[in-house]
């Protein structure tokens, strides 16, 4: 006769596994955010979309944006310096490669979109390609 594990448990296994596979590990278990960095915000403006992403102490040489066809690339390298007679007493701020992949449900102009980097904010301005826009039909 064969014995099978609760079921909850089982259940409660996989949820455990899914989310830690989901999860990045470059800001994990740290008192200063948990998952994917740079955290992200999208927002719908009319037609087109804005993503506005945080991104202190990142040089803009260090970042590469890249569009196509309905999804958005951020990726880039942050870096920490410390003098070389520091010695770490705590450490909360990470440093590594990150990237990102976001996709929205329009297709994006990728020759119109803008990007500016102020006081750490990453603003990228996409717009919704024209032939993507919906168009109204007359009725005869």
């Amino acid at each position: 006769m064969v014995f099978l594990s609760d079921p909850f448990e089982t259940l409660l296994n996989l949820q455990d596994a899914l989310q830690s596979a989901f999860h990045g590990n470059w800001l994990q278990s740290s008192p200063s955010g948990t998952g994917a960095y740079p955290p992200i915000n999208v927002f719908r403006k009319g037609d087109d979309f804005v993503v506005i992403a945080e991104v202190p102490d990142i040089k803009k040489s260090e970042l590469d944006i890249q569009v196509h066809g309905n999804a958005i690339r951020i990726a880039g390298t942050k870096t920490l310096a410390y003098s070389e007679k520091a010695s770490v007493h705590r450490r909360e701020r990470h440093a590594g490669h990150f990237d990102r992949a976001i996709t929205i449900p329009v297709e994006i102009d990728a020759d119109k979109v803008k990007a500016e980097c102020r006081d750490g904010i990453l603003a990228v301005y996409l717009p919704r390609a024209e032939h993507d826009k919906p168009r109204s039909i007359k009725l005869n």
